[in-house]
């Protein structure tokens, strides 16, 4: 089955659940799905993927296409444990390629690699850990780091692969 034909049976599930508690929380649910999905990039994997180390006011860390990277700290080495957990992949992003991701200048190219998820995709993981978007995020924004959403912190990463605050 397609990704976003997953992706798209969950969200509708998510929202028949929300519709039990009553109109008003169905309309809050379709208002926010409608949001996430006008806002989430394109379920379509990218066939190059670059990982950049960016300057910040955190300092330096990874980034695709201007966009921060983050690492959840409820996964463990080479395993998502965001597409396991109900609407968590449809706000944290996994970063999706259908290639083999390159690194950027001051980006170790070792420590790059993917793993497969739901649906077939690959996503792209540095240092053993799978890296994602924040869907509400806005290019060179570091506000999200040290999130805490969906039982877990969302932190950015540097150059080593370490945490960043």
């Amino acid at each position: 089955m397609p990704a976003a034909l997953q992706e798209t049976r969950r969200a509708t599930r998510l929202l028949a659940g929300a519709c039990r508690t009553g109109l008003l929380g169905c309309l809050a649910a379709l208002a926010l799905m409608v949001f996430v999905m006008a806002m989430s990039p394109s379920v379509a994997p990218a066939s190059t993927v670059q990982v950049k180390l960016s300057s910040t006011n955190l300092g330096k860390i990874l980034t695709f296409s201007g966009f921060t990277l983050y690492r959840f700290t409820r996964d463990t080495k080479n395993n998502d444990v965001c597409v396991k957990i109900s609407g968590c992949a449809m706000v944290w992003t996994p970063l999706i390629t259908s290639g083999t991701p390159t690194a950027g200048a001051g980006v170790k190219s070792s420590l790059l690699s993917t793993i497969g998820i739901r649906g077939g995709r690959r996503q792209v993981v540095y240092a053993g850990r799978p890296l994602y978007r924040y869907v509400f995020d806005n290019r060179g924004a570091t506000s999200y780091v040290g999130a805490s959403q969906f039982g877990g912190n969302w932190y950015a990463l540097n150059a080593s692969g370490g945490v960043v605050r």
